[in-house]
Protein backbone atom coordinates (compact mmCIF):
# COMPACT_ATOMS: atom_id res chain seq x y z
CA UNK A 1 0.00 0.00 0.00
CA UNK A 2 2.87 1.93 0.68
CA UNK A 3 4.15 1.73 -2.74
CA UNK A 4 1.21 2.78 -4.13
CA UNK A 5 0.47 5.74 -2.18
CA UNK A 6 3.93 6.80 -2.86
CA UNK A 7 3.68 6.27 -6.53
CA UNK A 8 0.51 8.41 -7.06
CA UNK A 9 2.24 11.12 -4.51
CA UNK A 10 4.65 11.07 -6.61
CA UNK A 11 2.45 11.24 -10.38
CA UNK A 12 0.61 14.44 -8.41
CA UNK A 13 3.35 16.44 -7.17
CA UNK A 14 4.99 16.56 -10.27
CA UNK A 15 1.67 17.45 -12.13
CA UNK A 16 1.83 20.18 -10.26
CA UNK A 17 5.43 20.74 -10.61
CA UNK A 18 5.71 21.20 -7.50
CA UNK A 19 9.04 20.10 -5.37
CA UNK A 20 9.61 17.99 -2.51
CA UNK A 21 10.60 20.23 -0.56
CA UNK A 22 7.24 22.59 -1.26
CA UNK A 23 5.29 20.00 -0.17
CA UNK A 24 6.95 19.08 2.72
CA UNK A 25 6.67 22.87 4.18
CA UNK A 26 3.12 22.31 3.15
CA UNK A 27 2.80 19.41 5.82
CA UNK A 28 5.27 20.73 7.89
CA UNK A 29 7.51 18.31 7.75
CA UNK A 30 11.31 17.54 6.04
CA UNK A 31 11.76 17.17 2.74
CA UNK A 32 13.24 13.54 3.48
CA UNK A 33 10.84 12.63 4.96
CA UNK A 34 8.50 13.68 2.38
CA UNK A 35 10.23 11.58 0.12
CA UNK A 36 10.34 8.83 2.04
CA UNK A 37 6.64 8.72 1.23
CA UNK A 38 7.11 8.83 -1.99
CA UNK A 39 9.50 5.81 -1.83
CA UNK A 40 6.84 3.66 -0.30
CA UNK A 41 9.66 3.84 2.98
CA UNK A 42 6.90 5.31 5.65
CA UNK A 43 3.45 5.17 6.35
CA UNK A 44 3.81 8.68 7.43
CA UNK A 45 1.29 9.53 4.93
CA UNK A 46 -1.47 8.17 6.78
CA UNK A 47 -0.88 11.15 9.22
CA UNK A 48 -0.88 13.51 6.46
CA UNK A 49 -4.11 12.28 4.56
CA UNK A 50 -6.23 15.07 4.94
CA UNK A 51 -3.20 17.73 4.49
CA UNK A 52 -2.46 15.87 0.87
CA UNK A 53 -5.79 15.46 -0.04
CA UNK A 54 -6.00 19.02 0.32
CA UNK A 55 -3.25 20.33 -1.76
CA UNK A 56 -3.70 17.63 -4.60
CA UNK A 57 -7.80 18.66 -4.65
CA UNK A 58 -8.47 14.84 -4.30
CA UNK A 59 -10.95 12.58 -2.20
CA UNK A 60 -8.95 10.15 0.07
CA UNK A 61 -10.40 6.84 -1.65
CA UNK A 62 -8.68 8.28 -4.91
CA UNK A 63 -5.21 8.39 -2.76
CA UNK A 64 -5.17 4.92 -1.51
CA UNK A 65 -7.58 2.79 -4.28
CA UNK A 66 -5.45 0.22 -5.61
CA UNK A 67 -4.55 0.45 -9.28
CA UNK A 68 -6.16 -2.80 -10.05
CA UNK A 69 -9.92 -0.31 -10.45
CA UNK A 70 -8.66 1.80 -13.22
CA UNK A 71 -6.84 -1.41 -14.70
CA UNK A 72 -10.10 -3.23 -14.80
CA UNK A 73 -12.35 -0.39 -16.60
CA UNK A 74 -9.58 -0.74 -18.62
CA UNK A 75 -9.56 -4.41 -19.17
CA UNK A 76 -13.48 -3.52 -19.82
CA UNK A 77 -13.01 -0.87 -22.17
CA UNK A 78 -10.56 -3.21 -24.62
CA UNK A 79 -12.85 -6.28 -24.35
CA UNK A 80 -15.90 -3.65 -25.48
CA UNK A 81 -13.80 -2.57 -28.17
CA UNK A 82 -13.02 -5.66 -29.30
CA UNK A 83 -16.38 -7.03 -29.30
CA UNK A 84 -17.56 -4.68 -31.78
CA UNK A 85 -14.91 -5.19 -34.36
CA UNK A 86 -15.63 -9.08 -33.84
CA UNK A 87 -18.99 -8.61 -34.25
CA UNK A 88 -18.08 -6.46 -37.34
CA UNK A 89 -15.86 -9.09 -38.92
CA UNK A 90 -18.52 -11.75 -38.43
CA UNK A 91 -21.22 -9.31 -40.20
CA UNK A 92 -18.64 -9.33 -42.83
CA UNK A 93 -18.42 -13.04 -42.80
CA UNK A 94 -21.75 -13.64 -42.80
CA UNK A 95 -22.61 -11.29 -45.69
CA UNK A 96 -19.67 -12.67 -47.54
CA UNK A 97 -21.20 -16.43 -47.21
CA UNK A 98 -24.76 -15.20 -48.21
CA UNK A 99 -22.90 -13.84 -51.67
CA UNK A 100 -20.81 -16.96 -52.12
CA UNK A 101 -24.25 -19.01 -51.46
CA UNK A 102 -26.39 -16.97 -54.02
CA UNK A 103 -23.18 -17.93 -56.83
CA UNK A 104 -23.89 -21.57 -56.05
CA UNK A 105 -27.77 -21.45 -56.37
CA UNK A 106 -26.90 -19.61 -59.88
CA UNK A 107 -24.41 -22.32 -60.92
CA UNK A 108 -26.55 -24.79 -60.13
CA UNK A 109 -29.52 -23.50 -62.58
CA UNK A 110 -27.35 -23.14 -65.35
CA UNK A 111 -25.77 -26.70 -64.62
CA UNK A 112 -28.96 -27.60 -64.71
CA UNK A 113 -29.84 -26.50 -68.03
Amino acid sequence: MNAIVGNRLRKLRKGKKWSQEQVAVFLHISQSAYGRMEKGQSVSWAIHLIKLCQIYEIAPEDLVRKETDSWINKKRLTEIGLNSVYRKIIRKYELQIKELEEIIKELRKERKL
